[in-house]
């Protein structure tokens, strides 16, 4: 029997009044995205910034205060003064302060005498990702600091000059946003797909499907075309809240871009509707989606952890994921304008996975109800 477009069509119907009436499906297709993009697109901050600093002044001088005054005009750093170092390791112990400055009484004193004047900062290590930046500004504040306290520049032997590409004002919403196509398309893709098609199973419904005259892939096809058309909204969205709301560039190439959304799309359906077919039970379906789907989509992408700095196993095990490649496709189109041959790695990697996502949900498919 041919395929017919007019028998999908009518499970796709179906799909679509489930959807209308489940208020659980309802508010993942629609009210995820929205979640997520104001989330990471206006609560989340990678950059590090107003820095309590306890700090402690025992010299007391025109010299001391020029330092408080290079750290709190910083940007960076909020100056809390206090009246002892054991004050200012408390505010650390206590929390209330991520690094201290401890100025001893003859800061000036040397300063004057030619020689060093030094000055300790302690910082809380407790939470390492932030010691890399603190230590990052506190060099910089100390150049700056030499040139208005001591009136005088640090020799430079050997000057570099950094000038920050596709990223100039390192503004992480230009980092995090683009990446929650990943993550949202993942989540409308894979969970809803393998809960509806195993909600049929769970309910013997597909028996009903099966004993009509509808093909297993029209079948296939009407369950999973509402599901395509949320996931490319929801990616329709985020891109106009990301260059309207968030101001993040878009330098490549839309019809690239959208060929590396379907790509994604299709494997993170075929991945659905494979987990469906393997547990065909609701809650089972919905674990093994989170821990395949979910999970990886955030953790081992490269949406939010850089995959480089990960142990050797797991940079190649991200390698099996389209999850991995769609993040690249995504971020070197928004930032770096990357063409369709400087992405065809992460293309022909995609391209691959989906294709054998596709091949085993199709096979796994059939008709007969024994597992």
């Amino acid at each position: 029997m041919s395929f017919r477009w007019s028998r999908a069509a009518a499970v796709a119907r179906k799909e679509v009044y489930h959807v209308l009436r489940d208020p659980f499906t309802l508010m993942m297709s629609l009210g995820l995205p929205v979640f997520m993009v104001f989330v990471f697109g206006f609560a989340i901050e990678f950059n590090v910034k107003d820095i309590h600093v306890a700090m402690f002044d025992a010299d007391q001088t025109r010299s001391s205060r020029q330092l408080a005054d290079a750290f709190g005009s910083s940007g960076y750093f909020i100056v809390d003064h206090v009246a002892s170092p054991d004050a200012a390791q408390r505010a650390l112990t206590g929390d209330h302060d991520r690094a201290a400055l401890i100025v001893p009484g003859d800061f000036q004193k040397d300063l004057y005498a030619g020689r060093t004047a030094r000055a300790q900062v302690l910082l809380d290590g407790s939470d390492n990702s932030t010691v890399g930046p603190i230590l990052g500004y506190v060099g910089a504040i100390q150049t700056i600091a030499s040139r208005r306290i001591g009136e005088f520049d640090p020799p430079e032997p050997v000057k570099i000059k950094t000038r920050f590409l596709f990223n100039p004002e390192l503004n992480s919403r230009w980092f995090a946003v683009p990446g929650l196509a990943v993550a949202v398309m993942a989540i409308l893709s894979v969970l809803l797909t393998a809960l509806t098609v195993a909600r049929e199973w769970e309910d013997g419904s597909m028996e009903l499907l099966l004993s009509t005259p509808v093909e297993p892939l029209e079948i296939i096809v009407g369950k999973l075309a509402p599901y395509a058309v949320l996931g490319m909204a929801a990616v329709a969205f985020i891109y106009i809240m990301s260059r309207t709301v968030f101001g993040v560039p878009f330098q490549g190439s839309l019809i690239t871009f959208g060929a590396g959304c379907v790509l994604f799309l299709a494997a993170c359906l075929a991945q659905g509707l494979l987990i469906s077919v393997i547990t065909r039970n609701q809650l089972i379906a919905m674990q093994l989606a989170i821990i395949t789907g979910l999970i990886p989509a955030q953790l081992l992408s490269g949406f939010i952890f850089p995959i480089e700095s990960m142990p050797a196993f797991f940079r190649y095990f991200t390698m099996i994921l389209p999850a991995r490649w769609f993040i690249v496709i995504t971020r070197e189109s928004y930032l770096k304008g990357a063409t369709l041959l400087e992405m065809g790695t992460a293309f022909a990697a995609l391209g691959v996975l989906c294709a054998i996502m596709v091949v085993l949900a199709t096979r796994k498919f059939k008709k007969d109800l024994e597992p």
